[in-house]
């Protein structure tokens, strides 16, 4: 699109500029003035906001000229710092737009004017009592800046702020706009609320929609722990630091004091002040103290922490963004999606269970032009005022109008997903009014984000999160619905349909308690009686693959399948579905899926073969039967061949197992290979 072309409007556009006049922008606009200045994007659309909240070209166009003036005046580039200072000096006052930190001085209060270069900057008491953000992290605000030699000092800090206008709405109606609200369908409104963070939604699948817009959710609910893990150029951190004053971005490591408050209690911390506390680069934690991430851990579980011998409490949302430096398949086969984190977080399930939502960074495409939208949108302060008014509202129950969550979820799961649905609800429908289909997207969309964190401490290796089949039951009907993650395919690891001969799945549990799930696949080709196995068969599993072998050689006549044995070479591969790399024991299941090949029979579908053999045929029992079978049942498993030995371990399993997976005992090698085979 040329200078001179105006873009076409459409039927929403029009929609838009009679429900909210005045309060909304093109935002290709935004566009065009930011090529020139580099100021935040709530800044911008604050001057739009004054001079371009029109739907007439004329009127835009005036406007514009009259931001592009106001900019070329009063907005100071870094480089014209000295500029600025003379202009103040010569004229005896000027005003001018900038961003302004406070800081305390033996008890004096000194203002920095990060553009203007100067960071002796006389400033009233009343402001940092009005505005307390100016001590932690700076606000953008138009500032009259006088000259006035100070003969205490000898004319070294001879500039005052006289006045001190930060750059937000003076007034905002919440009921106004939820009634405005209800004027829109849902699905004018999402595309709405996609345009006002400067996004095209024709060129979106509806996921993707959603997923940015789940990006707002820190912003308009209290005390939400959300992390976005994804490629560069795909602006993680976008909302954070461009959609709203009243949230900071951290770029670098921060203090206890910076972020929690000084001991003595003189001065807040961010949580306190901030509605959201965002972490650029999340690997940069780990150049901080230990004791910031121990407290955060405690802040981001019930936004209470210590600071001396006071229990205080903040609101602050905290949002972590981070690189990935593999592709997802990758990721999700060699480790988990914690891995970019730094290692005080990514080795702590404790502070990873905190978290909320996990949204999927590798989803969301890098930013190109036709990803930004030429339409209007909320002007972004009108945007961020709407957010933060619905931070004091609470829609945590709603989803019990229609739904009841599964058995699985605990108590932290349940908080997460019931505060993320919160949060898309005040995005999506802020008057409260969402029917059940729509509230269902949510709902799904909140289970996903939150069993993408749980799968990720499941893979870890602590049983205590290996209930991750994650559902939701429908009130009218009682029907359950199951949620899976897209990146790991779902539940059905162990497929429900026949498997060819020489296929079986096994789980183990290793030493340190990790689960492992596999796929054990042995073929056939003409040869003279050789086992061969395939590279990752090593370790454990390799000696109790080479047990299995010699009793199947040693007995193959007993077996029936003399001639297959010495005619044949048996070649064996085993597929780590979990990609933890757990040691495992799989004598049985190597033995029936040989048996399995040797027969031409299929094994019984959804079934899990447990147990190990001595050499002479002697059955060995698992270590632990509860953890394998509640992990097989998560991922498909419908029945489960088990040591006769485990049966008393049986009665532990968790209900939900039993259930659902029907446990098949045996005693020997024998009825262990017929009862798989379903042989008579």
């Amino acid at each position: 699109m040329t200078s001179e072309q105006v873009p076409t409007r459409d039927a929403l556009d029009d929609k838009v500029n009679r429900a909210f006049a005045g309060r909304v922008v093109r935002k290709d606009l935004v566009r065009k003035v930011k090529v020139g200045a580099n100021v935040p994007v709530f800044v911008l659309e604050y001057l739009l906001g004054k001079y371009c909240a029109s739907s007439d070209e004329m009127a835009i166009q005036m406007g514009l000229q009259v931001v592009n003036d106001t900019l070329a005046d009063n907005y100071i580039r870094p480089d014209e710092a000295q500029k600025a200072q003379s202009r103040v000096k010569e004229q005896g006052r000027h005003t001018f737009i900038d961003k302004v930190k406070v800081r305390l001085v033996d008890s004096h209060y000194w203002a920095e004017v990060t553009n203007f270069g100067h960071s002796h900057v006389h400033i009233a008491d009343h402001y940092v009592r009005d505005f307390d953000r100016l001590l932690t992290g700076g606000i953008w605000a138009q500032i009259d800046m006088r000259w006035e030699y100070d003969e205490e000092t000898k004319g070294k800090y001879p500039f005052w702020i006289e006045k001190l206008t930060p750059i937000q709405l003076a007034t905002f109606d919440l009921e106004e706009f939820r009634r405005l609200r209800g004027e829109f369908t849902s699905d004018e409104w999402l595309d709405l609320m996609t345009r006002s963070m400067g996004y095209e939604p024709s060129v979106m699948e509806r996921r993707l929609k959603l997923l940015f817009l789940a990006r707002l959710i820190p912003l308009c609910e209290r005390n939400f722990n959300l992390v976005e893990l994804g490629p560069r150029g795909t602006g993680k951190s976008y909302a954070v630091q461009e959609l709203s004053p009243y949230a900071a971005l951290l770029t670098g490591p921060t203090t206890v004091a910076n972020l929690f408050g000084h001991m003595t209690g003189r001065q807040k911390g961010m949580v306190m002040i901030w509605d959201v506390v965002g972490f650029d680069e999340v690997a940069d934690l780990e150049k901080m103290p230990k004791e910031v991430i121990t407290t955060l851990k405690t802040y981001c579980e019930s936004g209470q922490f210590q600071r001396g011998q006071e229990a205080m409490a903040g609101y602050a949302s905290i949002a972590m963004f981070g690189n990935t430096q593999q592709p997802i398949d990758v990721m999700v086969q060699t480790g988990h999606l914690f891995a970019p984190m730094p290692d005080v977080i990514r080795d702590d399930m404790a502070f990873i269970d905190r978290l909320h939502f996990y949204l999927p960074g590798w989803e969301v495409p890098k930013m190109r032009n036709e990803h930004f939208t030429d339409h209007y949108g909320f002007v972004v302060d009108y945007l961020a005022e709407a957010l933060r008014e619905l931070r004091k509202h609470n829609f945590t129950e709603i989803i019990d109008h229609h739904f009841a969550l599964g058995a699985h979820l605990n108590a932290r799961d349940r908080k997460a997903v019931r505060r993320t649905v919160s949060g898309l609800v005040k995005v999506l429908h802020p008057h409260g009014q969402v029917s059940r289909e729509d509230l269902e997207e949510l709902l799904e969309l909140a289970l996903e984000g939150r069993r993408r964190v749980k799968e990720q401490l499941k893979k870890m290796g602590s049983f205590e999160y290996y209930q991750t089949s994650f559902s939701y039951l429908v009130n009218e009907t009682g029907e359950e619905h199951f949620v899976g993650v897209p990146e790991q395919g779902g539940r059905d690891l162990i497929s429900a349909d026949p498997l060819p001969p020489g296929t079986v799945y096994t789980a183990s549990v290793s030493g340190d308690g990790t689960v492992g799930l596999y796929r054990v696949e042995v073929s056939v080709s003409s040869g003279s009686g050789k086992l061969k196995l395939a590279g990752g068969v090593a370790g454990d599993m390799k000696e109790s693959v080479n047990r299995a072998f010699g009793y199947l050689q040693a007995n193959k006549g007993a077996f029936g399948v003399a001639r297959e044995v010495d005619t044949s070479d048996l070649h064996v591969e085993v597929i780590d579905l979990l990609g933890n790399r757990a040691e495992a024991e799989l004598g049985i299941a190597f033995f029936v899926a040989a048996y399995s090949i040797l027969r031409k029979a299929a094994p019984q579908p959804a079934l899990l073969v447990l147990g190990d053999m001595s050499i002479q045929g002697n059955i060995k029992a698992v270590r632990s039967l509860s953890e394998p079978l509640q992990v097989a049942m998560d991922n498909g498993a419908k029945r489960a061949l088990i040591p006769i030995a485990n049966k008393r371990q049986f009665l532990e399993v968790n209900p939900d197992v039993l259930e659902k997976v029907d446990p098949i005992f045996y005693g020997d090698v024998r009825t262990a290979a017929f009862k798989a085979l379903a042989l008579t």
